[in-house]
C-alpha cells in the first residue's frame, strides 16, 4: 500500500458520532471489488486503504501479508504517516497481537493511552487460509458498526489478494522470510496456492519447512463437488534433483487427477512417470481421498511414514498395508487401495520423515498433537512445523512437512461463512478448550 498525505494541515478528518469519517459515504463490498479491479494489480491494495482512511479518518491503514511458514508478517505499505512502533520490516508474530489476530481469528481493538490513536487489526482470510491482517490506526475507539466495516472490507481483502496475485510478484516477495534457493523455488511452486481450507464437511491445513538443502517434500489437495483428495510426497536426494523429481510426481498426480482417475490409477500414473522420467530416483507418498457424500475413505501407501489420528484424546499410528515408493523397483508397481477409519470428530496427521529425524526425538509428537487439540489445523500444523525446527535449533537436515484434517462428518448443513466455523460444530471435543475460529 503506497502512502498518502495527512488530509489538510496534517490533522485527521473528524469522526462522525457513529465512528465514520466526515469523508466519503458508506464503504460496501461492491464498491471496494470494483475500486480495486480498476487499479493495476500492484496498486490494489493501495486503493482499498486510501478509501479506509478516507472514510475513517484513519491515520495509517496497512496490510501486512504472512510469510510462507506463517511465523512472521510484513507490512506492504502504508496509507498516511503515523509512528506504529513497528518499522517496516519483519516482524516475528510469536507473543504479538498480531499472533492473537491470526490465530484466533477475531479483530482486536487496542486502545491507546491519552490522546493516543486506537489500533484496529482484522485478518484477512479465506476459507481458512490465513493470508494476512489489516491494520488501522483511528483517532477514536470504532463502533460496532464500524468494526463491522472493517471485518468485511478485511474479508474483501483476501479475494482481492487472491485475485491479484497470480499477475505481481508483490505477495510473493512478502510471503518470503529469506531469498529462496532454486530448489526450494521450485518446491513452493508446488505446493497448492492456499494452505489451508474450510468446508462444512472438514479443514485441512498443510505446513513445510526446508531442510538447509531442500529434501523434495510437497503436499497438496483439492477439493471436488463429492470428495476431497489430499497427498503428501517425498522425493529421494536433495537440492534441485529432489525437487525436480516431485515436480515430475506432483505433476503426475494433478494430471491423473484431474482426468477423473481414482487413487489406484494415479498411484499407477505416479509410479509410471518416475520410472519413466526419474533418472533411477524414486518417491514415498500417501493418498487419501474422501467422500463428502457418506465419509467413506481411501487410502494409498506408497512406503511413506504412517499417519498418525487422534481420538478421544489419544494418538494411534494408522498402520497400513505399506506398497513400494513411487519408481522403486524393477517392474511397475501395483498400488493397493485401502479403506481408512475416519470418525466425525478425528483429527488426522500426515507427515514425512523430516518430522521422525533424530534431532526431534526428544520431541513428544503424539503429545504434541494431543496438546494442539483445541487449535484450527492451520495453526496446530503451524505449531508442530515449529516444535520440529526448535528441536532442531534452527536447522533440518531433512524437509519437514505436515498435512492436519480435522474430520467433522457429512451431516454438517453447511459452513459459516463469517466464523469460518461448521454451523453444528459437535464434533470438536470441548474438553481440550474451545476451538480457534478462522474465517
Amino acid at each position: 500500500m503506497s502512502a498518502a498525505e495527512p488530509d489538510g494541515d496534517g490533522g485527521h478528518p473528524s469522526p462522525r458520532p457513529d465512528g465514520g469519517s466526515a469523508l466519503g459515504s458508506a464503504m460496501t463490498l461492491a464498491g471496494t471489488l470494483e475500486a480495486a479491479e480498476a487499479a493495476p494489480p500492484v496498486e490494489s491494495l493501495d486503493v482499498v486503504a486510501r478509501m479506509l482512511k478516507e472514510h475513517l479518518g484513519a491515520a495509517s491503514v496497512s496490510f501486512l501479508i504472512t510469510d510462507f511458514t506463517g511465523g512472521s508478517v510484513v507490512r506492504l505499505g502504508t496509507a498516511g504517516s503515523v509512528e506504529t512502533g513497528e518499522p517496516a520490516r519483519r516482524i516475528s508474530l510469536r507473543g504479538t497481537l498480531y499472533d492473537d489476530v491470526i490465530r484466533t481469528q477475531q479483530p482486536k481493538v487496542q486502545d491507546g493511552a491519552g490522546n493516543a490513536l486506537v489500533r484496529v487489526l482484522a485478518p484477512v482470510t479465506n476459507r481458512g487460509d490465513a493470508i494476512g491482517l489489516l491494520e488501522l490506526f483511528l483517532p477514536a475507539v470504532p463502533s460496532a458498526k464500524v468494526m463491522r466495516e472493517i471485518s468485511e472490507t478485511a474479508h474483501a481483502l483476501a479475494y482481492i489478494v487472491i485475485a491479484n496475485r497470480s499477475f505481481t510478484d508483490v505477495y510473493q516477495w512478502g510471503r518470503r522470510t529469506t531469498p529462496l534457493s532454486l530448489a526450494a523455488e521450485i518446491q513452493h511452486r508446488l505446493l497448492p496456492a492456499s494452505l489451508a481450507c474450510e468446508a462444512a464437511q472438514f479443514a485441512v491445513a498443510g505446513a513445510l519447512e526446508p531442510a538447509d538443502h531442500v529434501g523434495g517434500d510437497t503436499f497438496d489437495y483439492v477439493v471436488d463437488r463429492d470428495t476431497v483428495q489430499l497427498s503428501v510426497t517425498d522425493a529421494m536426494g536433495h537440492d534441485v534433483d529432489a525437487a525436480l523429481l516431485a515436480t515430475l510426481l506432483v505433476g503426475a498426480l494433478r494430471r491423473a487427477r484431474r482426468a477423473g482417475a481414482g487413487l489406484a490409477e494415479q498411484a499407477r500414473q505416479a509410479d509410471q512417470a518416475v520410472r519413466d522420467h526419474g533418472r533411477r530416483g524414486y518417491v514415498t507418498g500417501q493418498l487419501l481421498r474422501i467422500s463428502l457424500l457418506d465419509g467413506r475413505t481411501e487410502f494409498v501407501n506408497a512406503g511413506h511414514p504412517w499417519p498418525l489420528r487422534l481420538r478421544d484424546g489419544q494418538v494411534r499410528e494408522i498402520v497400513p498395508e505399506i506398497d513400494l515408493p513411487f519408481g522403486l523397483g524393477v517392474q511397475a508397481n501395483t498400488y493397493r487401495v485401502q479403506s481408512l477409519d475416519l470418525r466425525p470428530g478425528d483429527r488426522l496427521v500426515m507427515l514425512t520423515d523430516g518430522m521422525l529425524e533424530r534431532n526431534a526425538q526428544s520431541l513428544d509428537l503424539p503429545d504434541l498433537i494431543v496438546r494442539t487439540r483445541a487449535l484450527h489445523p492451520r495453526e496446530a500444523a503451524r505449531t508442530l512445523i515449529g516444535a520440529i525446527v526448535d528441536a532442531g535449533r534452527g536447522h533440518l537436515d531433512d524437509d519437514a512437512t505436515i498435512m492436519c484434517l480435522d474430520w467433522h462428518g457429512v451431516d454438517r448443513p453447511e459452513r459459516d461463512a463469517a466464523t469460518g466455523a461448521d454451523l453444528t460444530d459437535a464434533s470438536r471435543p470441548s474438553s481440550t478448550g474451545p476451538p480457534a475460529p478462522g474465517r
